[in-house]
């Protein structure tokens, strides 16, 4: 069976990282790449439904354009990832999904009762 962390594409990609990754205390160095863990995948899906939802703005930039469907289908593919996952996070990873849906969900219902007023 394949494994992906003794993989050679793997150690690839970790050396890369390491080679790209700032020294300590460097937070401004070039070539900073955030750490590969749990949250690089579910953040992004977390910040589109935000921008979608119209809470999230580029700051300086336009007013953001709201699109309820699209919220609503990274919610869901948030939700089909803590589905599929289920039994295989940390404590912490789950917490943190939990804790997104929730607050994706939330925004939701109440971006949903403004538009329906």
């Amino acid at each position: 069976m394949w494994n992906w962390r003794t993989s050679s594409t793997s150690r690839a990609v970790s050396s890369r990282a390491s080679r790209t990754a700032a020294p300590p205390g460097d937070p401004e160095g070039p070539g900073v790449l955030p750490p590969l863990d749990f949250s690089s995948i579910v953040l992004p899906f977390y910040t589109q439904a935000l921008l979608k939802l119209g809470l999230l703005s580029e700051p300086g930039g336009p007013e953001p354009e709201v699109n309820m469907d699209l919220a609503r289908r990274l919610i869901d593919i948030l939700t089909l990832l803590k589905d599929r996952t289920k039994g295989n996070l940390s404590s912490e990873e789950e917490k943190s999904l939990d804790s997104c849906l929730q607050q994706l969900r939330m925004a939701y219902l109440q971006k949903s009762k403004v538009i329906a007023i």
